[in-house]
């Protein structure tokens, strides 16, 4: 990297920074703004939260490695995102709308109680340690690669950017930056991608030299069979993952909770093809990466083919997705901390002000221990076994269960607590001591497998065992709609929110298309660069008209 470079992500880091600042005076305004953004934050904004959230440099080092491994393996398991969406905007997203509650745990505590609340409360924010540690770590070893530094420190820095703008300006400051890490991230990848085949000399090139197989959409590790385990657990996912139930309520009905799952969709089924591109190039020019090497093989590639200034760019998209990714759990697990253990528990009488304190502190402590987490990341075998390995574990055990309650069932807070834990014991052992056990380690398809298959297996055999004992079915959203009523035509936000918070995205969106747009000039005429940089200023001008109309 070259001092241009260096300059490019510092100015990055500080206009991401800022936007988080600008947000800390609306988020300290009340706890609505804070922990919901007002309450009416429009869809789009929510769907692009989503969807750049949904993955983050990890895709370009997890997904990233499998695709310079496998080929369109890749893109085979990345697209059963696009049918989890599907399934989650069709019969989930509303439904969460509808029950009125603005957390999952706030859900939990009316339909179950307080104790089971808990128990799923610290189960949740466990988990978010482990996701949010699973992202930190492969920024870090991207930039790691491009710069002098160690590993470690890029770990903490780019960490404790994301800690500081996150507990200032709440979920305004998550969404507005998460939209504008998502212009940075998709201009970075689409200026990469002709340049990367210029070098290799075309597509058909590209095509003809690729090793055999390389377009096949699964293979003995990662097969159909997997592929349909994955979707299972990518549906709870999406539609039961705690913080992304707070892009469906935090909108004004129903109707705009479905239309987040929507873009999200669209977004996932056109993405993966484009984000896997530079790996697969990279195993034509170098296929001689081995073990971990291949987690580098994106920024491998933009290290050889890209002029200065521009690797600058590429850095800073992957801290964009990865800032995006993390900023979301560390938000949702600031704000479950503060309304559903601190109030709940420590402090019942609480101010929103105190509370909003509380979930800044909360932020910096959570986000700390994220960072030690993440450092340690190369300790249990790197990140691709990290996060398959999270997902198998506890993905299926912690949001299956609680989606099933969405629907007319015979579901109670013991069937509930039981499913979750046995699941959870079950796959962590198998784990751990497969081998002492059975005598060898579970496949990816096994492991997969079990873990959606064991709750599911659990909640049908407690619904069986209620309906012999008589126990009736109970619709328990039609009791939160007589709770928590929800009227859609005025919702408690104030709309200057969303207009304040449109504009600051039009006027970054300019900020960083002429940003683009000038190292496009400076890279000695590259075309892609400017190209890309003049049509995100074009289309900075409607975004800025668009909060005209909220």
């Amino acid at each position: 990297m070259t001092s241009l470079d260096f300059i490019v992500m510092s100015i990055f880091a500080i206009i991401i920074l800022s936007i988080g600042m600008i947000f800390t005076k609306m988020g300290s305004k009340d706890g609505q703004s804070f922990f919901e953004g007002g309450g009416k934050i429009p869809w789009w904004i929510n769907g692009l939260s989503l969807f750049v959230s949904y993955f983050s440099a990890g895709t370009f080092v997890v997904w990233g490695s499998i695709a310079y491994k496998y080929g369109l393996v890749s893109n085979g398991i990345q697209l059963t995102m696009v049918f989890a969406g599907l399934v989650s905007s069709l019969f989930l997203v509303s439904r969460w709308k509808r029950t009125g509650s603005h957390t999952v745990a706030e859900y939990i505590r009316l339909r179950f109680g307080t104790k089971t609340q808990q128990f799923y409360t610290y189960l949740i924010m466990l988990h978010g340690l482990f996701m949010t540690a699973s992202v930190l770590y492969p920024v870090g070893k991207m930039v790691q690669l491009a710069t002098p530094f160690s590993l470690e420190t890029c770990i903490i820095i780019i960490g404790v950017i994301i800690i500081l703008y996150t507990a200032a300006g709440g979920l305004w400051a998550v969404l507005v930056t998460d939209v504008v890490q998502f212009i940075v991230l998709a201009a970075a990848v689409l200026i990469v991608i002709p340049i990367a085949f210029e070098n290799i000399g075309g597509v058909s090139n590209f095509i003809d030299k690729s090793p055999p197989h390389f377009f096949d959409f699964f293979n003995d590790e990662y097969s159909i069979v997997f592929a349909g385990a994955f979707f299972i657990y990518q549906t709870a996912y999406i539609g039961g993952n705690w913080a992304y139930v707070q892009r469906y309520t935090s909108v004004r009905n129903e109707m705009e909770s479905r239309k987040v799952g929507y873009l999200f969709s669209i977004l996932y089924l056109v993405s993966p093809f484009i984000w896997m591109i530079p790996p697969m190039i990279y195993r034509v020019i170098n296929p001689n990466l081995v073990g971990l090497e291949s987690e580098g093989a994106y920024m491998l590639l933009c290290q050889k083919v890209l002029p200065s200034g521009l690797i600058g760019l590429i850095l800073s998209g992957m801290v964009s997705a990865t800032a995006s990714k993390a900023n979301t759990t560390i938000n949702l697990v600031a704000t479950v901390f503060a309304k559903d253990v601190y109030k709940s528990i420590f402090h019942t009488k609480a101010t929103e002000s105190q509370l909003i304190l509380v979930a800044r502190i909360f932020t910096v402590l959570f986000g700390a221990l994220t960072i030690y987490i993440a450092i340690l990341v190369p300790r249990v075998g790197g990140i691709v076994e990290l996060v398959l390995s999270v997902a198998s574990i506890a993905g299926g055990a912690l949001f299956i269960p609680i989606i099933w309650t969405l629907f007319p069932n015979r579901q109670t807070s013991f069937s509930l607590v039981f499913t979750s834990s046995i699941s959870l014991l079950i796959n962590l052992t198998l784990k751990i001591f497969a081998v002492d056990l059975i005598g060898f380690k579970l496949p990816r398809i096994a492991e997969t497998s079990l873990g959606v298959g064991i709750p599911i297996l659990c909640i049908c055999l407690f619904e069986a065992y209620y309906l012999i004992k008589n126990v009736p079915v109970k619709d328990e959203l039609l009791t939160f709609a007589h709770l928590n009523p929800i009227d859609e035509s005025t919702n408690s936000g104030d709309n200057s929110q969303n207009v304040f918070g449109i504009r600051v995205i039009a006027i970054a969106m300019a900020i960083v298309g002429f940003g683009i747009a000038i190292l496009g000039f400076m890279a000695s005429m590259n075309m892609p660069s400017i190209v890309v940089g003049i049509s995100i200023i074009i289309l900075s001008l409607p975004t800025w008209i668009a909060s005209k109309s909220v």
